[in-house]
């Protein structure tokens, strides 16, 4: 398996993993209140209600952004390469890795971190469609493309 790989495959488990705990939570909401409601009354009984269907809301709108994620990332061939930067991609810039995907936390794959951005962001937005050797500035940090994979 290619380091690139390797970086997509831990990207997809973990929101994976994300849409399993979401899923799960919402589930327990759904039990949590079913059981509620049979034997409880009064004001107290529906501020609870209230407030387990306003979590199962904020909840819901997660998984819904973890799905999204994922579907993006379903798009990638991670065995594909590119000359040109584009959703998929791994860069090396200034020294870091970068994966042109969506936004998600850092990660280290063979002692090496890795950052997740989405071509939406500034400086994805920047990268999209160059080559190595590339150079650009943002936020008064001057940016050189080392490499496309």
């Amino acid at each position: 398996m290619t380091f690139k790989e390797k970086i997509y495959s831990h990207y997809t488990q973990m929101l994976q993993d994300r849409i399993d705990v979401f899923r799960d939570m919402i589930s327990g909401l759904t039990e949590d209140s079913k059981n509620d409601a049979k034997g409880s009354a009064g004001d107290k009984h529906e501020t609870a209600l209230s407030m387990m269907h306003i979590e199962q809301e904020k909840l819901t709108n997660k998984l819904k952004e973890a799905l999204d994620q994922k579907a993006i990332l379903d798009k990638i061939d991670p065995l594909k390469t590119t000359e040109n930067i584009v959703l998929g991609s791994l860069v090396k810039a200034n020294g870091i890795y970068l994966y042109v995907s969506v936004a998600l936390p850092k990660i280290a794959i063979e002692g090496i971190n890795v950052i997740a951005l989405s071509p939406q962001s500034p400086l994805g937005n920047h990268l999209m469609g160059n080559k190595a050797g590339f150079q650009f500035e943002i936020n008064k940090t001057h940016y050189t493309i080392q490499s496309v994979e």
